[in-house]
């Protein structure tokens, strides 16, 4: 899987529906839907509200999003052992993670980090980054 660059154009293109999706998940104004907060801590988003998210973007975008897929992308090209140890995010791993997840403030990458604690860093950025691919992949499977 080769990794390519997602546009800030085109995630600006996608937010509106995945800001309104992710708001109608959580029960929350779109205006608290801001591209870097944390789906977590700011939004005190929970793993089920991830799994309805991702569902109603799904519908929404007329997209398929396998389970796992951000972790799976934010690996890229790195095995299972190169990316974690023993559950956590090992140095090549996270600078692998770090540049996937380019719109999270560095400081919110806490060291040593559990694979566990990876969706703590996920924003609607990181879901609107999720979708451009998603629509790509369609795209391109035709």
């Amino acid at each position: 899987m080769t990794a390519t660059v997602i546009t800030q154009d085109e995630i600006d293109q996608v937010f509106p529906t995945v800001a309104a999706t992710m708001a109608d998940a959580l029960g929350c104004d779109v205006e608290d839907i801001q591209p870097d907060v944390s789906l977590i801590e700011g939004l005190d988003a929970e793993s089920i509200d991830f799994l309805d998210m991702v569902f109603r973007l799904e519908r929404a975008f007329k997209i398929k999003i396998p389970r796992g897929k951000i972790v799976e992308n934010a690996r890229g090209t790195l095995t299972e052992g190169e990316f974690e140890q023993k559950g956590v995010v090992t140095d090549v791993g996270m600078s692998q993670l770090k540049a996937y997840l380019s719109e999270v403030p560095a400081e919110r990458f806490k060291l040593p980090m559990k694979v566990a604690d990876i969706p703590r860093l996920f924003t609607p950025e990181t879901f609107c980054k999720l979708v451009v691919q998603a629509q790509r992949d369609t795209k391109a499977a035709g």
